[in-house]
C-alpha cells in the first residue's frame, strides 16, 4: 500500500494513505543500505495484524535535508519581516541559495506588512519582484494569507527564514489545526524562541503540505564553491559569459557586466551587496 510520512516520533513513523493513517517502522534493510526514513518519504507499506505497519521500500527523492530531517520540498516559503526585527538580505538570500542548491522554488513572504506604508512595502518588493513570487502578509490582522495559500497550491511547502519573523505564526493562519506554539521575541536579540520539537507535515484546506518543523534557522546554511555562488542568484546567472573575462566573479574585475547592470538598475544593489557579502563570507571559509 502507498503512502506519505507524515510525522516521525521515536522511530515510529507515521504514513497517510488511502485507507487512513497508520503507525509504521522501517525493515532493518534501511538501516543497513544506510538510510534513515524522514518525513516527505513516500513509501509502500505492510499492513499487520495488530493494525500496525512496516515500511518496505521508499521511493526516489527529489531532495532531501538532514537538519531538519525532511525530504521532497516542492518550495521554499523564505519569510522575514519588514522590520522588527530589521530585514538581513544576506541573511535572507542564504535561505534562497540554499533553495536553488535543492531545485526548490522560493516564495518571498514579508511577514508584518501591517507595520510598514506603501512605500516601505515598494522598496522591498522591487529588490525580488523580477525573481521570485511576493507576497506581503500579517500574521497579525490575515492581511495577504489567502493569496499565500493560492500560491502555495497543491505542493509540499516548508518555511525557512531567521527567527523571530513570524514563521509559526503564519502556519497557524493556514493550518489552524497545526497549532504550533509561537515562541516570543527575545527583548536582548530581537531573535524568536521556536518552540517546535519534532517533525510533522499538515494539509490545507486546498490539499497543499506544510512541513513544520524546528526550522532552517541556522545563520551558518551558506554551503557553496565560490565559483558557484553567482549561479544561485537568478539575475546574475543570466549574464553569464557576458563578462570581458571568463572567470570574472564580479567583484572588481574590469568589464564585469554583472557590475554594469547594477549600475544600470537591472540588478537590485541590495541584492549585489548580498553576493558580495555572501562571496566575502565562503573566502573566509575556504582560508580556515
Amino acid at each position: 500500500m502507498k503512502g506519505l510520512i507524515i510525522k516521525g516520533i521515536g522511530g515510529f513513523y507515521y504514513v497517510k494513505t488511502a485507507n487512513g493513517i497508520f503507525q509504521a517502522k522501517g525493515r532493518g534493510i534501511f538501516k543497513k543500505r544506510g538510510l534513515t526514513l524522514a518525513v516527505g518519504d513516500q513509501v509502500d507499506i505492510e499492513v499487520l495484524e495488530d493494525g500496525n505497519a512496516v515500511i518496505n521500500s521508499v521511493e526516489e527523492r527529489k531532495n532531501q535535508f538532514i537538519r531538519p530531517p525532511i525530504v521532497n520540498v516542492d518550495n521554499f516559503v523564505v519569510v522575514f519581516a519588514i522590520k522588527n526585527p530589521k530585514p538581513n538580505f544576506s541573511i535572507v538570500d542564504k535561505f534562497l541559495i540554499m533553495a536553488e542548491q535543492h531545485g526548490i522554488q522560493p516564495i518571498i513572504c514579508v511577514n508584518k506588512s501591517d507595520l510598514a506604508d506603501d512605500e516601505e512595502r515598494k522598496e522591498i518588493e522591487a529588490i525580488y519582484k523580477d525573481i521570485y513570487p511576493v507576497i506581503f502578509v500579517s500574521g497579525k490582522t490575515g492581511e495577504g494569507i489567502d493569496a499565500l495559500k493560492k500560491e502555495i497550491g497543491t505542493h509540499k511547502i516548508a518555511f525557512a527564514g531567521p527567527s523571530g519573523v513570524g514563521k509559526s505564526t503564519i502556519t497557524n493562519k493556514i493550518i489552524p489545526e497545526a497549532n504550533m506554539e509561537t515562541g516570543d521575541i527575545s527583548s536582548k536579540t530581537n531573535r524568536g524562541k521556536h518552540t517546535t520539537r519534532h517533525v510533522e507535515i499538515f494539509e490545507t484546506a486546498e490539499g497543499g503540505m506544510v512541513f513544520d518543523t524546528p526550522g532552517f534557522t541556522s545563520f551558518d546554511i551558506l554551503e557553496a564553491d565560490e565559483a558557484e555562488l553567482m549561479d544561485y542568484y537568478p539575475e546574475i546567472a543570466e549574464l553569464k559569459g557576458q563578462c570581458k573575462f571568463d572567470n570574472c566573479f564580479h567583484l572588481k574585475e574590469p568589464l564585469c557586466r554583472v557590475r554594469e547592470a547594477v549600475e544600470e538598475g537591472k540588478i537590485h544593489k541590495v541584492r549585489y551587496e548580498s553576493y558580495v557579502a555572501n562571496m566575502e563570507e565562503l573566502k573566509k571559509k575556504k582560508k580556515y
